[in-house]
This record gives structure tokens, C-alpha cells and sequence, in this order.
């Protein structure tokens, strides 16, 4: 009689995602996960400000940027860059803090990876 012998070969796991942020939050406040623990589109003016960047997928390294403006004209307010590693979903925090108060007025956080602009939240300091 004949046998058939079938090999069965496992299926190579799928291809992890690629790197791209979902979104950013900020607020007053963060927490343990680096998640912004309360969303606000208005800060007072000696708030830290946090700002957390939601990513999904998977890269061997990303430069993240954060870079905050201030008013109608963009003054930059500080820049800052973290160099991340993520296997999945992953979120990541960055903060601007002015001991004397930030100027009432309208902000934005733009977010880059890699230099390219990904994501952006406007908010306000009141």
C-alpha cells in the first residue's frame, strides 16, 4: 500500500506592522502607562504639560519629536526627541514645564517621526 506523507510546514507569523502613530493627548496630568490621565483642550498656566503619543506596529527605531509652539506665528517653545523601539502598540510621553507660568494664549504640540510630521494637538493656556 501506499502512504502519503504530508509535511505540514507552519505558517510563518505574519509580518508585525509597521510604525505609525495613532494619535496624541494632552493634558496635566500622566500616568504609570504614559497615558494622559484627563484630555484637556485648556491648561492653567503652571500646569506641566504632558503630551502622550499613541503609536501601533512595530520598528527597530523611531525618532520621535516633539516639538510645542506657541501662538498664531509658531514661536517654538522647547523640542525635545526620543528614540523609540516599539514591538506593538505602544504610547510615549513627552512634558514642558515653566515654573513662573506660561503665557495665556493658544499652543500646539506637533509630533514628528523620523522628521516627518505624524500627528498634532492644539490647546490653549488660560
Amino acid at each position: 500500500p501506499l502512504v502519503a506523507s504530508i509535511s505540514t510546514v507552519p505558517a510563518p507569523a505574519p509580518a508585525p506592522a509597521p510604525f505609525r502613530v495613532s494619535g496624541v493627548d494632552v493634558g496635566n496630568a500622566i500616568g504609570a502607562d504614559k497615558r494622559v490621565m484627563a484630555p484637556s483642550a485648556t491648561l492653567a498656566a503652571g500646569d506641566t504639560i504632558y503630551a502622550s503619543v499613541a503609536s501601533t506596529g512595530a520598528a527597530s527605531s523611531v525618532k520621535l519629536t516633539a516639538r510645542w509652539t506657541y501662538g498664531d506665528e509658531g514661536q517654538v517653545v522647547s523640542e525635545e526627541n526620543q528614540t523609540i523601539a516599539p514591538t506593538g502598540p505602544a504610547y510615549s510621553e513627552f512634558h514642558i514645564s515653566k515654573p513662573d507660568g506660561w503665557p495665556a494664549g493658544t499652543y500646539k504640540v506637533e509630533i514628528l517621526a523620523d522628521g516627518a510630521p505624524v500627528a498634532s494637538k492644539n490647546f490653549e493656556v488660560k
